[in-house]
């Protein structure tokens, strides 16, 4: 039986490499292609060149004038400059509208919130506003981009992965109605195999189960096989974006790092915690994994499961019921509130996480603590922090001490030049 897994892990491992150097085949062809092109106008279309380095000089202004980071306008400015058709047909391949598009959509609309639902959310405001007024204007903005404030919802913080997995694998094992799974990484290993074993039950009891899972994620740790599994008993499961499409726009490059798990409407899980066996330190790769998480009781789990839902149906899935069937049954009486709020390609070019992070930044005044796995902060973002440093707020990073990959390297590179600023 061993021997079998190994031989698994083997042939996923081959056809992971297989689809990763098609991708990288087609780019270089592409690549070739553009430069092929503008080699032959340089030589042979003297005046079609010069005609091509005008408009890439017009098409520099007009990065320049755009929205955006300079950092990210350089590279373009460069490109132009040095090698104009080159510059021109990447520009319309990969970047300018391409970037600002969302991923295909699919016709099926999710239907706005009731009237009272909002109406609900704009009370919670108005509350909000009176008891703790510094926190009025991210929740306004927040509204404003249709995430809804929530009250009456119980918050749990899981400071571990093997906390959190254990919390929602007990969970699942409960559900009645439905369980929802959007992850970046579902890794086979002894977590998925047990939770495996309840969502196949669960899913022949008649219980609505749906996965999403990123591609790119899993391009090495999940299976076609047991895909299969899953769908020979009911379970639908949807692959965000797979990396083999799109290449001729990079959007192979738009992945889905959401960390979301909806059961029975009345508990949702988020956090940075992936379903994977080194999330619980079952298995080590980069020593002691620390990731953490929440657990929301009560009808800010509704922000989650309407978020999933809404990427379900963007990739053609069909909800079986009516959205009320989805929303919390079982009212929960907690003080505070709670706005679940998400991001990712289908937010594009919007950043809500980006501008409310901009916003808790800018608003801090005694003290900005910040745990994360993965520091790339854009000029934006580290002005920010810098400026509240400068001002008198207690800023401190903390990062992993074995990071994982070349840009949490990064990451420590960039904590220790602004340190020393």
């Amino acid at each position: 039986m061993k021997g079998f897994q190994i031989q698994q892990k083997g042939e996923r491992r081959i056809s992971a490499a297989l689809r990763i150097m098609l991708v990288v085949v087609l780019l270089a062809v592409q690549i070739g292609f553009v430069v092929a092109i503008s080699y032959f106008m340089q030589e042979y279309l003297a005046l079609a060149y010069g005609a091509v380095q005008v408009g890439a000089l017009f098409l520099a202004v007009h990065i320049y004038n755009e929205p955006g980071e300079l950092s990210y306008k350089l590279i373009w400015f460069i490109l132009l400059l040095l090698a104009p058709p080159v510059g021109m047909i990447l520009w319309f391949l990969w970047g300018g509208a391409a970037q600002k598009r969302h991923l295909p959509q699919n016709t099926k609309r999710f239907p706005d919130e009731p009237e009272s639902v909002r109406m609900r959310s704009e009370i919670a405001v108005d509350k909000l506003t009176r008891q703790l007024p510094a926190w009025s204007r991210t929740a306004n903005y927040l509204c404003r981009r249709d995430f809804q404030l929530y009250q009456n919802t119980s918050v749990t913080y899981l400071p571990e992965g093997a906390i959190l997995l254990r919390n929602l694998i007990d969970r699942a094992a409960k559900a009645e109605r439905f369980i929802f799974l959007e992850y970046f990484i579902l890794a086979e290993g002894k977590l998925w195999d047990e939770l495996e074993k309840i969502l196949c039950a669960k899913a022949r009891e008649g219980v609505e189960v749906k996965i999403i899972f990123d591609d790119f994620g899993n391009i090495k740790r999940f299976s076609g096989e047991t895909i299969d599994r899953l769908r020979e008993v009911g379970v639908e499961v949807f692959i965000f974006n797979p990396v083999h499409e799109y290449v001729n726009r990079l959007h192979f490059n738009y992945r889905d790092h959401r960390k979301i798990a909806c059961i029975d409407g009345d508990v949702a899980y988020t956090g940075g915690v992936n379903i994977a066996d080194e999330y619980a330190n079952l298995i080590e790769r980069f020593g002691y994994w620390k990731d953490s998480g929440v657990c929301l009781e009560g009808e800010g789990a509704w922000g989650l499961t309407a978020s999933f839902i809404r990427m379900c149906v963007n990739l053609g899935g069909v909800m079986h019921n009516e959205h009320d069937y989805y929303r919390p049954h079982t009212p929960v009486k907690s003080e505070g509130f709670c706005q679940p709020f998400t991001d990712g390609p289908q937010n594009n070019p919007d950043n809500p996480a980006e501008d409310v992070f901009l916003q808790m930044i800018s608003g801090a005044r005694r003290f900005l603590y910040i745990t994360t796995p993965y520091f790339i902060p854009d000029e934006s973002l580290m002005r920010a922090l810098c400026i509240a440093g400068d001002g008198g707020v207690d800023v401190r990073l903390m990062l992993p001490g074995k990071p994982g990959t070349p840009t949490a390297w990064r990451s420590r590179t960039l904590a220790s030049s602004s340190n020393t600023a």
